[in-house]
């Protein structure tokens, strides 16, 4: 073993690592056990339950005023305990979708109407914020002393689509008075201001949301303790799950000895993991968070190697094994790819038995095809970058979009999650649906612009922001400006694709 090592390791130290990552900044935290904490002791469980009970009754109780059920619903969605109550609120919001009349109401309660409902997917028309404009088609003055109202409008308008110019108008006007009334108000008030201006609730992590709000609830004058225990004992009982998570595949990482081995990339399993909770944070899903954590943590290596460090040679050596998907293939590539292809092989073969119980394995095939379509992409690029050519924005994007991950990633968290799991979903999530590229292009472009400089200083492969500005002769300013309103347009294509009906299931389009 120790001349094994040794033969790798000259093969790999007489290459040069192009991009300098910085170390994982976690060393070895995460291998600590998890021990049970009080979250999970009888004494706790109890209590638990009987605040999970109340919550429940809370909302299936009649209430007079529609305003206060649609209060309360929002509570529990920014609290991060709303899976717990998935029919009872979807049922709420139906009947409040078909009872509920915006005359007389504020603007806080129009806006919380709107985004609630458009939120479960449900179509309701922004012409509700006409009432709100003034004789020369501008958002009335009295508004801009309403904080609360504006706030809610600017999260509401979060959620339009194209086309509905009130919303983009909404957001202008929203975020320009916000802004100026900062110096103004109280200090928890102006926090929440900040951290809405920075994250809207649209385009924040669910578990980061949870935690933020759960600090901000209590500011709050007409806060509920029942509501606020549970929220907190839920946030600490899944923290507990997810820590004992890390702790298991930091173990398998360990044992993959990755960061010694292959210097050259990035060491970055915690921040992988984080990722697939971001994608799903519900107890169920343990089995398939941890495996798409492990698929993510490969993929980082996979695109190092891609990108930073292998020559064209080796990698079409490698895109052709990958391609065969056969052990057999092994003694083709050279010595430090090994490692790595047969550490793919069994990853995939640890997530078949994993959810062979579920009667759902065959669906690996579909995660297998959207891993190997990736490489085929991270080839081009580099071919790219070889070759030193900068295509036309039209061929950039029919590689790129595939190479940003997000098709590739969005299969293989469709995995582990049962009997929804169909044949027929993921032929639809294989074909590049409209929110899937909308998806991918946003990925795409926003890690462009941050990434453009900093590739400026080694070789690599053209961005975006290179390619545009080659191929129609603009300013990196302009470019990134107009990427910006593309970004933009992307998220209402994805808020329209969001509403119903959806051609897969509801479970799934959640995680997207």
């Amino acid at each position: 073993m120790a001349d094994q090592d040794s033969a790798f390791f000259t093969s790999t130290t007489n290459r040069i690592n192009s991009a300098n990552y910085h170390p994982a900044i976690w060393g070895d935290y995460f291998l600590t056990p998890v021990s049970d904490s009080k979250t999970t002791d009888t004494s706790i469980q109890q209590p638990f339950e009987v605040l999970k009970q109340e919550v429940r009754r809370m909302l299936r109780d009649d209430i007079d005023e529609s305003s206060q059920k649609l209060h309360l619903i929002n509570r529990i969605q920014r609290l991060g305990v709303a899976y717990h109550f998935t029919s009872e609120i979807e049922d709420a919001l139906e009947k409040i979708c078909h009872d509920y009349s915006s005359d007389g109401n504020d603007l806080y309660t129009a806006a919380l109407w709107f985004r609630l409902l458009r939120q479960q997917g449900i179509k309701v028309s922004s012409d509700i914020f006409v009432k709100f404009k003034d004789s020369e088609g501008e958002f009335k003055e009295s508004l801009k002393q309403d904080v609360d109202g504006m706030l809610s409008l600017y999260e509401a308008a979060h959620l339009g689509i194209r086309g509905e110019d009130i919303l983009d108008e909404a957001i202008a006007f929203t975020t320009a008075n916000l802004y100026s009334l900062l110096p103004q108000l109280s200090p928890h008030l102006a926090q929440q201001v900040s951290h809405a201006l920075n994250r809207p609730i649209h385009k924040c992590l669910p578990r980061l949301e949870a935690r933020h709000y759960i600090d901000a609830y209590k500011w709050d004058k007409s806060y509920n303790t029942t509501l606020l225990e549970f929220a907190k004992l839920d946030f600490n009982r899944l923290q507990e799950v997810h820590q004992k998570e890390l702790n298991g595949i930091t173990e398998w990482w360990k044992n993959l000895d990755f960061p010694a081995k292959l210097p050259y990339a990035r060491d970055r399993l915690v921040e992988c993991f984080f990722w697939s909770v971001g994608v799903y944070f519900e107890p169920q899903y343990s089995i398939a968070r941890k495996n798409l954590a492990k698929v993510i943590s490969m993929a980082t290596i996979l695109d190092d190697t891609y990108d930073n460090y292998a020559t064209c040679e080796e990698l079409e050596l490698f895109t052709d094994a990958i391609e065969r998907w056969d052990i057999k293939t092994i003694d083709t590539l050279p010595e430090y790819m090994k490692m790595i292809y047969a550490s793919m092989l069994d990853l995939y073969n640890e997530i078949e038995e994993s959810i062979a119980e579920e009667g759902s394995s065959y669906c690996v095939h579909y995660a297998k095809e959207a891993i190997k379509r990736m490489l085929r992409s991270y080839l081009a690029e580099a071919k790219w970058r070889n070759e030193g050519y900068v295509p036309k924005m039209e061929e950039y994007l029919q590689v790129s979009l595939i190479s940003s991950g997000y098709p590739m990633v969005t299969t293989t968290s469709f995995l582990s999650m049962g009997k929804i799991a169909t044949t027929d979903a993921f032929e639809w999530v294989s074909n590049d649906p409209k929110i899937i590229r909308a998806l991918s292009l946003l990925c795409r472009l926003m890690n462009d612009i941050v990434s453009h400089e900093f590739e400026q200083n080694r070789e690599h492969a053209p961005s975006s922001v290179e390619c545009y500005m080659k191929q129609h002769g603009v300013s990196e300013e302009e470019t990134v400006k107009l990427f910006r309103e593309e970004i933009a347009n992307a998220w209402k294509d994805i808020n329209e694709e969001w509403l119903k009906p959806t051609p897969a299931p509801r479970p799934f389009w959640r995680e997207l």
